[in-house]
């Protein structure tokens, strides 16, 4: 009988967990749809782009700020400060911006649970960063937020050294604002023409992709 009670409460827990993972692969699922649905808008649909409109401000920052920042953000917000007031800028980005950096930390979260991930935790490269993070990690999120290093390595190192969500979001908030601030300051001052900034858009942009380019020649050769 008690057995019996033991196999039932077993099963039951591992249905539990199943309907929880279920549950958690939606969640991420319908994150990561709707990304890729807001880069396609922005890719494919040029009165988009062309928008003054704060709401398009306010979604472009969910491609520019996911992950590895699949399109840059600082030529959008040079855009946008052009008719707005800084202060506005700054708080339509931080506002997309934090809701951005909660998907990434929810997407993360769940890769890193996987067996090939937690492995390579252990590799000695890798152990001395998190390492030399975890020591100061507010200071390095407060660093990395302001300057212009890019900050996709951080949203993976505060999953993997398990850095507390509320932290994370608190220094994005802080630090991130002060940065689209001054940037927008900087827009709004000098006015940055329209085909300065297409160009630099694509600069950037492949500043971005050009490493992952190199690989793909390296490999066909």
């Amino acid at each position: 009988m008690c057995k019996l009670k033991t196999g039932i409460i077993l099963n039951n827990k591992k249905s539990s967990n199943s309907y929880k993972q279920i549950i958690r692969i939606l969640i991420i699922s319908s994150q990561l749809l709707i990304i890729t649905g807001l880069l396609m808008i922005w890719l494919f649909s040029e009165p988009v782009r062309q928008s003054r409109n704060l709401w398009i401000l306010f979604f472009y920052n969910f491609p520019s700020q996911f992950l590895l920042a699949i399109v840059p953000h600082e030529p959008v917000l040079f855009y946008f400060s052009k008719y707005y007031d800084p202060l506005i800028v700054a708080s339509v980005c931080i506002a997309g911006t934090i809701i951005t950096e909660y998907f990434n930390y929810s997407i993360f979260s769940f890769f890193a649970e996987f067996q090939s991930v937690q492995k390579a935790k252990n590799w000695g490269f890798l152990q001395k960063i998190l390492s030399l993070f975890s020591k100061a990690p507010f200071l390095s999120l407060a660093i990395a937020a302001v300057s212009p290093i890019p900050f996709y390595p951080f949203r993976f190192l505060v999953v993997l050294t398990k850095y507390p969500l509320t932290k994370y979001l608190l220094a994005v908030f802080i630090f991130r604002f002060i940065r689209y601030y001054l940037l927008a300051l900087l827009g709004y001052t000098f006015h940055i023409p329209d085909s300065l900034l297409l160009i630099v858009f694509f600069v950037v942009l492949i500043i971005i992709y050009l490493p992952g380019l190199r690989d793909v020649i390296r490999r066909k050769r």
